[in-house]
């Protein structure tokens, strides 16, 4: 059996390693690193898989959401309601811009917002709501949408986990991060649209809002050395839009292996008592950016234990939440007062996800997490 890794981003290259060489090789000939013919032609290909009017690249992830606060004109002292649950960066910005983060709590099933617990957290100074689409399904975006619209708030979806996934409801089919406001998405390269290096994108439906963004992002000018706005320096570099144009053609098809994956460790654990295979939200589709259990009776970091040893990584994701981090700590969401949350980073542990994945290292990975429960 080959080593199992969390991500394996040397055999999905190994498949396509003709077209990447080529592509990156023709970068190189052309020496158009910056903006290059690449980086738009990418942006119009992203922007018609997710069926959205502009998707404008930026630097990373928490580039993106850093832009899409400025392009939205939030300003210091502004209050932006989110998760705890959740990678730092979302957070990060919000401190960087002077926005207060407000967080809400997340399902205990699906691990995204709870929007009981969003629309109790909106005051005066709410001004936006970022709902991040946690490991690759979409948050409950009709009643988000419908909170957003009642209190006339900005929503700027974080799909940097959920990129090609879709949410059913009243409009029909809509893919992640094309719902609210803005979307912002992440292509670091364990992503499910990952690159080889940083990058990032916003997507919009607002040519006003899309024209802002495309500012911030080249230091606030629309033309050469006249600067409207105070902007920034991000944009998403020619060798890794060229990547990804590549990796887009078969990003439905990660989704399959991910989603084959994620049915062989559902039926496999679906009856081991102390064991929460992921909730599923109806109205969004899975793409298993991480596949994520919940063990109960305080034996996650046993079971981690367990399964490292005989050579099956895991990893934790989320062990501290943003709002009992040192940097971001404040007596306004005080320990105790997000329990779900709370709860979830004693208990989750995500198994390796990938498209690589072959029966013979999901047979291991699955009898392994078994025999500890068994043992």
């Amino acid at each position: 059996m080959k080593p199992i890794q969390m991500v394996d981003l040397v055999g999905q290259y190994e498949k396509i390693k003709p077209e990447v060489d080529a592509a990156l090789a023709e970068v190189i000939g052309s020496a158009a690193f910056i903006n290059g013919p690449q980086v738009k032609a990418f942006e119009q290909e992203l922007a018609a898989y997710l069926n959205v009017k502009h998707v404008i690249g930026c630097g990373n992830g928490t580039d993106a959401l850093q832009v899409a606060m400025m392009a939205l004109g939030l300003k210091p002292g502004d209050e932006v309601i989110t998760a705890s649950f959740t990678f730092v960066a979302t957070v990060e910005v919000l401190a960087l811009l002077g926005l207060v983060p407000v967080f809400a709590d997340v399902l205990p099933d699906t691990f995204n917002l709870d929007p009981a617990d969003v629309a109790r957290k909106v005051t005066p100074k709410t001004k936006a709501i970022v709902p991040v689409h946690l490991f690759g399904q979409n948050a409950d975006m009709d009643a988000i949408l419908a909170i957003a619209r009642e209190y006339n708030l900005f929503v700027v979806e974080d799909a940097c986990q959920s990129i090609g996934s879709e949410h059913s409801g009243p409009n029909g089919k809509r893919k992640s991060g094309t719902m609210g406001d803005i979307g912002v998405t992440s292509f670091f390269p364990s992503k499910n649209l990952g690159c080889y290096g940083d990058g990032g994108a916003l997507f919009t439906n607002d040519d006003e809002l899309a024209h802002k963004i495309r500012r911030v992002c080249n230091h606030g000018s629309d033309k050469r050395y006249y600067h409207e706005v105070v902007g920034v320096n991000s944009r998403l570099d020619s060798l890794q839009a060229a990547v990804l144009r590549i990796k887009l053609k078969h990003l439905d098809a990660y989704a399959r292996a991910r989603n084959a994956a994620a049915a062989v460790y559902d039926e496999a654990f679906k009856d081991i008592e102390g064991l929460t295979i992921p909730g599923r939200w109806q109205q969004s589709n899975h793409v298993f950016h991480q596949y994520t259990l919940r063990v109960a009776g305080g034996r996650r970091d046993a079971l981690k234990k367990h399964l490292e040893d005989r050579g099956v990584p895991a990893m934790v994701y989320y062990p501290v939440p943003c709002h009992l981090q040192v940097a971001y700590k404040g007596a306004r969401c005080p320990e105790g007062s997000l329990p779900v949350t709370e709860e979830l980073t004693r208990e989750v542990l995500s198994l390796p996800m990938s498209t690589e994945l072959d029966n013979e290292q999901l047979k291991h990975i699955t009898s392994t997490v078994k025999g500890f429960f068994h043992h």
